[in-house]
């Protein structure tokens, strides 16, 4: 690759980090052939992508969640890697999971899995990051660029200068397989539940791809809000959840299937999206809904809406 600030270059800059595709060999090719298939959503400055989360409910086949996505209008996909395992036991296989995004110009920004990579149960950690290295060597594989890594296990008391030691440890995993783990807020968590911890860990891993997937719900949830978002690099944001949470039921109440579409709720999104262009964030925005009122709608339907709220929540930020 070259330094030159290419269209490419600065829009895998906002998908990977400054220096997230500086690897060699297969995973490098693949990550940019990936790249390639991405483009920023018509009149915004983002792809825009479907976590298959908001319509995870309808147990749709991964092929069939892949044409959902691409005939709503999507730039990319996050997919859950249990969906990818249901599809290699029905006889699928990775190879006709690639093309097919590749048919549909997908590009998928993250991967949603759940893995004990920062417990202080020694063999537990060991089985965690096992278990990422499997999920990540198969995303290599359908040119994947980021897989979430929240805090899953028992973590309350786990020092957060120790996780930044482990979190370098499942970079450097990742690292080898072309795939980079982003440390995920979690609202509800013992830990990691605020923007300023996720923040910490990845600085402290001090490793040149660390980075960090915040989300909308998540930051209200745990405490930290959107503010903070205005000082943060865009080389450290892997990804952005967006949802919207209404005013009742409260913060401390709020649970994950209280999501709404961008736009129908009280979060102040208007000035987040003015602060992602403000500091120069152009990677993926990434809908991520579990609200049972949609898994009653038809999976379509509530693609094209998510999306169509979306772009109109940017529109209206972009304008104020």
């Amino acid at each position: 690759m070259t330094n030159t600030a290419t269209r490419r270059d600065l829009l895998i800059r906002g998908l990977a980090g400054a220096t997230a595709l500086a690897t060699s060999g297969t995973g490098a090719s693949r990550a940019e052939a990936a790249a390639d298939r991405a483009k920023p959503d018509s009149g915004t400055s983002w792809p825009i992508c479907l976590n298959t989360s908001t319509i995870r409910a309808h147990k749709l086949p991964l092929m069939k969640i892949i044409d959902v996505a691409a005939d709503a209008g999507y730039q990319g996909l996050e997919i859950w890697v249990d969906e990818i395992d249901r599809h290699l036991q029905a006889g699928g296989t990775l190879d006709d999971v690639d093309k097919a995004l590749k048919d549909r110009k997908l590009l998928v920004t993250g991967a949603i899995a759940f893995f004990e990579w920062m417990v202080d149960d020694d063999a537990r950690r060991a089985k965690g990051i096992e278990a990422a290295k499997q999920h990540m060597g198969r995303l290599a594989e359908i040119g994947a660029t980021h897989i979430a890594a929240p805090p899953c296990g028992d973590v309350q008391n786990v020092d957060l200068l120790k996780a930044a030691e482990r979190y370098r440890q499942l970079l450097n995993v990742g690292d080898g397989l072309g795939v980079t783990p982003a440390v995920e807020i979690w609202g509800p968590a013992k830990n990691l539940y605020r923007l300023g911890q996720a923040v910490m860990v990845a600085i402290e891993a001090d490793h040149p791809k660390a980075c960090i997937l915040p989300d909308v719900y998540h930051l209200y949830k745990g405490g930290s809000g959107l503010n903070g978002v205005a000082l943060l690099s865009p080389n450290l944001l892997a990804g952005f959840h967006l949802n919207d949470y209404p005013k009742d039921p409260p913060r401390e109440a709020i649970r994950d299937k209280d999501r709404v579409y961008p736009g129908d709720g009280i979060a102040p999104l208007g000035k987040l999206i003015r602060d992602l262009r403000s500091i120069g964030y152009r990677g993926p925005l990434s809908v991520e809904l579990f609200n049972p009122e949609y898994a009653r709608q038809d999976p379509n339907v509530v693609a094209r809406t998510a999306l169509a709220k979306t772009r109109q929540v940017i529109a209206a930020g972009l304008s104020g």
